[in-house]
C-alpha cells in the first residue's frame, strides 16, 4: 500500500503544500554553491585586504609571544595580556565570519530566498536512531552526496596541483626577494588560487543546485488524494458548511419574521407566494421588502401578519412577479413602482374608508416581469 501510495505521487505540488514546506524549512539548498560563493569572496578579501590581514597577524604574533618576565609573574597583567590577543583574534576573524555569514546567506536567497522557520530549529530526535542513519548513508541520495563529495574533492585537488605547478616559479622567488613584496605576492597566488578553486566548485554548483532542485520538488510532490485532502481542507468540510449555510438560513428567516410586523402590506398568490412590503415617506426612494417566500415560508409570513394586523392582499400577478424579481431588503424594481403604487393606495384606502375602497382590476405588471405559473 505505502509503495502504490508513492507511486501515486505524481502531480506537482501546490502553492500551498510549497509554503508549509517553507514554514517548516523545507527549502532547496546547495552547499556547493555556498562553498563557491564562499570561495569567491575569500578571493576578493585577499585582493583587497591581504595587507591588512598580514600587518593583523604579524600584530597579534608579536602581542602574543611577547611578554615580559615581570608581567608573567603577575595575574593580573596575563589576564590584559590575554585580553589584547582575544581582542586582536576576534578582529582578525571578523572579516572571515561576516564573509561566511554572507556567503551562506546569498546562496540560501539565490536558491529558494530567505526563510526563518522555528520549526526547523526544533531538536529531531529521530536523526539520532543510528539503524536510519546507516540506511540514509547506503541510501540513493546519500550516495549520490558521497560521489558529489568524491568529485568535488577530486576537482580542487586538481585545480590546486596546477595552480602549484604553474605558480612553482614564483613560489620559490619569494623567498630571495624582500618580506613585503613576498607579503604581496603571495597574497596575489592566493586569490589566484581562490578563484580557480572557486571556478571549479561553481562547475560543480552548476549541476548540484538543478539537482536540489528536482530533488525538493520530488519530495513535494502530492498525489491525487493529497490534492483532494488540500481542497476539503482548504474549503472546509461539506458537512459543516451545509451546516452552516443552514444555520445562516435559520437565522436569516428568523430576522425576516421579525421584520413581517413592520410591513404595510403583505401581497399573495394567494397561498403559494407571500411578499411584505414597507414604505417609509421621507426614508425610502420605494417600497423596501421586508421579507419574502414561498410555500411553508409564504403560510409563516401570512401568520404573522395576521397575528400584528398587517393587512393581506391577495394579487396573485403582482405576488409571482415581485419574489422572483425583487431581492430582501433591497427597493423593489423601478418596473413595478406602479403596480406597487397600486397596492399601497388600496390598502391606504382599506384603512381610511373601508367601504370606499376598490381593489384594482389590473395590477400594471410590465410584460417581462409577467411570471405565468
Amino acid at each position: 500500500m505505502a509503495e502504490d501510495s508513492a507511486q501515486e505521487k505524481e502531480l506537482p505540488a501546490s502553492q500551498k503544500r510549497k509554503q508549509q514546506a517553507r514554514e517548516k524549512g523545507q527549502v532547496a539548498r546547495s552547499r556547493d554553491l555556498t562553498s563557491s560563493l564562499l570561495l569567491l569572496g575569500m578571493a576578493a578579501v585577499v585582493y583587497t585586504a591581504g595587507g591588512w590581514f598580514y600587518d593583523m597577524g604579524r600584530e597579534l604574533l608579536q602581542t602574543g609571544l611577547t611578554v615580559s618576565a615581570s608581567a608573567s609573574q603577575d595575574p593580573a597583567a596575563m589576564l590584559q595580556a590575554a585580553g589584547r590577543v582575544l581582542v586582536l583574534g576576534l578582529i582578525v576573524l571578523a572579516p572571515v565570519l561576516a564573509l561566511t555569514f554572507v556567503a551562506s546567506a546569498a546562496g540560501g536567497v539565490a536558491m529558494g530566498g530567505w526563510v526563518f522557520s522555528t520549526e526547523a530549529l526544533a531538536p529531531d530526535f529521530s536523526r539520532l536512531d543510528p539503524v536510519k542513519g546507516i540506511g540514509r548513508m547506503f541510501s540513493i541520495t546519500g550516495l549520490g552526496e558521497l560521489g558529489k563529495a568524491l568529485l568535488k574533492a577530486i576537482v580542487i585537488a586538481v585545480i590546486a596541483g596546477i595552480v602549484i605547478w604553474n605558480e612553482r616559479g614564483e613560489l620559490l622567488g619569494l623567498l630571495q626577494v624582500e618580506p613585503q613584496l613576498a607579503q604581496m605576492q603571495l597574497g596575489q597566488i592566493t586569490a589566484r588560487a581562490f578563484l580557480w578553486m572557486a571556478s571549479g566548485t561553481l562547475l560543480v554548483a552548476a549541476v548540484d543546485v538543478p539537482w536540489q532542485l528536482f530533488q525538493m520538488n520530488k519530495k513535494l510532490k502530492m498525489s491525487r488524494q493529497d490534492l483532494q485532502d488540500e481542497m476539503r481542507e482548504s474549503e472546509g468540510n461539506p458537512q459543516i458548511k451545509q451546516k452552516m449555510r443552514e444555520l445562516q438560513r435559520e437565522r436569516a428567516r428568523k430576522r425576516m419574521m421579525a421584520a413581517v410586523p413592520k410591513a404595510d402590506v403583505v401581497v399573495t398568490n394567494p397561498t403559494h407566494y407571500a411578499v411584505a412590503l414597507a414604505y417609509k415617506e421621507g426614508k425610502n426612494r420605494a417600497p423596501v421588502v421586508l421579507a419574502l417566500g414561498a410555500d411553508r415560508v409564504a403560510a409563516r409570513i401570512r401568520e404573522v401578519a395576521a397575528e400584528h394586523n398587517v393587512p393581506v392582499i391577495e394579487a396573485p400577478p403582482l405576488a409571482r412577479a415581485l419574489y422572483h424579481h425583487a431581492e430582501l431588503e433591497q427597493e423593489i424594481p423601478v418596473a413595478l413602482y406602479n403596480a406597487v403604487a397600486l397596492l399601497l393606495a388600496y390598502v391606504f384606502q382599506l384603512r381610511a374608508a373601508p367601504q370606499r375602497a376598490v381593489e384594482p382590476d389590473d395590477w400594471e405588471i410590465p410584460a417581462e416581469f409577467v411570471v405565468n405559473e
